[in-house]
């Protein structure tokens, strides 16, 4: 009998193992993180591409995958097609190509504010500080489950001795089999917060990845500025020279009779 309530007492030990509580539903969360992008995109698309934030929307809309998530490449390459096949160009940019590789950077631009928001937003964040609470409140509970595990083997290892003979091979093997138990249990309380830090430290690298990346569009944009402001410099002294030489040879010629 008491061989039996060992080997169960034993057994239902090695199933109270501390478990890992689900922190959220991971789909779940890629579509809020999808959901900002394209809220985004939807609410900025007027302010930086008129006249074309209804194309330009056609395009990211037929560029979306199963992520709901557009593939930029096909989605400015789109765009490109449209205002060469169409000659769209603007005041400053009589030239389709520069605008359709104008209106393609823009596009990228927007699409890397849009993958900011998604991780940096305000939602973003709400979403980041609940899978870190819960994060933290799961570390609590396995610890205290662990340490109520460990006590209940320490307890029944220690009361066993005294009324078990220690030289049953029956009982070493079981001890054993405890003492193992105890060691894993450890090992899996460990093994869980390197898991929970090595979370936390790709949230803060992808944040900072995240910075960087919203750095580089502002360069890029200050760079497309700076190249778009030499070109109607450019075009205006042209014009300007242009309109110069033709009043001078209007005043300079002279009437044949």
């Amino acid at each position: 009998m008491r061989k039996t309530t060992l080997l169960t007492l034993t057994l239902s030990l090695l199933v109270v193992l501390p478990a890992t509580a689900q922190l959220g539903n991971v789909w779940t969360d890629f579509k809020s993180y999808s959901t900002d992008l394209q809220n985004y995109l939807s609410n900025n698309l007027s302010e930086t591409l008129k006249p074309l934030e209804l194309q330009t929307q056609s395009n990211i809309t037929g560029a979306n995958g199963d992520l709901n998530i557009p593939n930029p490449v096909a989605a400015g390459q789109q765009i490109q097609d449209y205002i060469n096949n169409y000659s769209v160009s603007d005041k400053f940019e009589n030239n389709p190509s520069l605008k359709a590789r104008s209106v393609n950077n823009e596009l990228n631009r927007l699409l890397t504010r849009g993958v900011v928001t998604g991780v940096l937003g305000t939602d973003a964040q709400n979403r980041t500080k609940t899978k870190l609470e819960n994060t933290e409140e799961v570390l609590k509970s396995i610890s205290e489950t662990s340490n109520e595990n460990n006590n209940i083997i320490e307890q029944f290892i220690n009361q066993a001795k005294q009324a078990t003979n220690l030289n049953n091979p029956q009982f070493s093997g079981i001890l054993s089999l405890l003492t193992v138990n105890q060691q894993t249990v450890r090992i899996q309380q460990e093994q869980v917060k390197i898991v929970a830090e090595t979370y936390a430290q790709t949230l803060q690298t992808n944040q900072s990845l995240q910075y960087s990346n919203l750095n580089l569009a502002n360069i890029s944009q200050q760079m497309e500025e700076s190249n778009r402001a030499r070109r109607v410099d450019a075009s205006t002294e042209a014009a300007r020279l242009l309109r110069t030489t033709a009043q001078i040879d209007l005043f300079g010629r002279k009437l044949e009779n």
